[in-house]
């Protein structure tokens, strides 16, 4: 096999062979009233389900990290924090990042600018009151970037993005503004995907045992460590943090740590290590800027209705 396949991989801490973070997105109840405002009350079923994750998910997660000296980022949304404050609380205790993850889980995209802002605005506040300080690092909920989000992340000293699966390494998002380092990762890496079965969100993935996500999840390191890249999962606690599926997390981790050379790092330090790479001259990242389009294209031919 030609090595490297990445034509630009930065030097990692210590010379490690890629950098390693188990990201999670904390929802909780957060999706159920964005998506069934008027009848959430009555879908006691999955509320259920979401609530595993900060009633139990998350504490059974803290003594995984905790087993293997780990730290880690879990992105928030402020709505979140506010109804469940005692799993923000555990997590910040046990030294992991929080990040910002909008307000009640709402997609940028959908939402005007100055709608935008008051969400930001609105779960800062949040942070600041629960966690002592502003967030550093963000991840747009549903993925779903909007052409103003980048700027208004810029204007409130945001120092990354996670929200995008553009490259296998930290790259730079710049804008009239400033820039902003982005944290990809892949949709390969979003347990959504592996076990998400939910028909209230129009989600029916086949249920599958938690080893057919594994050789997912496990492939990608593999090559992420084989050829100097990242591995940043996207994975929720009320999927990824039931009994078998924390399981499989513990494999994969004892097969990274079996490997050697991975450097484990919260984003927020990752991103700061990108950051005094730049600054030192010692390495320098793709750079896109953004928004990437800033009209419609036109269509030659119109499409016809179906």
């Amino acid at each position: 096999m030609p090595r490297p396949l990445l034509a630009n991989p930065p030097p990692w801490p210590g010379g490690a062979r890629c950098a390693v973070c188990f990201s999670f997105d904390l929802d909780a109840e957060s999706l159920l009233h964005i998506y069934h405002q008027q009848s959430a009350p009555s879908r006691l079923a999955l509320s259920s389900a979401l609530r595993y994750g900060p009633f139990v998910a998350i504490p059974r997660l803290i003594k995984i990290w905790e087993a293997y000296k780990l730290r880690q980022t879990v992105f928030i949304p402020g709505w979140t924090m506010e109804a469940y404050p005692h799993a923000v609380t555990a997590l910040v205790e046990a030294g992991h990042e929080i990040g910002h993850h909008g307000w009640l889980h709402e997609r940028p995209n959908t939402i005007t600018r100055d709608g935008e802002a008051r969400v930001l605005d609105r779960a800062i506040k949040a942070f600041e009151h629960l966690v002592g300080n502003a967030p550093v690092g963000y991840r747009a909920p549903g993925y779903a970037l909007s052409e103003h989000t980048v700027e208004l992340l810029v204007e409130r000293g945001f120092t990354y993005d996670a929200s995008l699966v553009g490259d296998d390494v930290p790259y730079l998002l710049q804008t009239q503004r400033g820039s902003l380092i982005e944290i990809p990762s892949d949709f390969s890496l979003d347990d959504w995907n592996q076990y998400a079965s939910l028909e209230e969100f129009s989600w029916r993935m086949p249920i599958r045992a938690p080893a057919r996500a594994l050789e997912v999840y496990q492939a990608e390191f593999d090559a992420a460590w084989n050829h100097g890249g990242l591995w940043i999962s996207i994975w929720h606690p009320f999927l990824s943090g039931r009994l078998s599926r924390a399981e499989a997390m513990i494999a994969l981790i004892e097969h990274m740590i079996a490997k050697g050379s991975v450097w484990f790092a919260p984003m927020s330090e990752i991103a700061a290590h990108v950051r005094q790479l730049v600054a030192n001259g010692e390495w320098t990242p793709r750079t896109e800027d953004v928004p990437f389009w800033t009209e419609p294209v036109p269509h030659l031919a119109p499409l016809r209705d179906r």
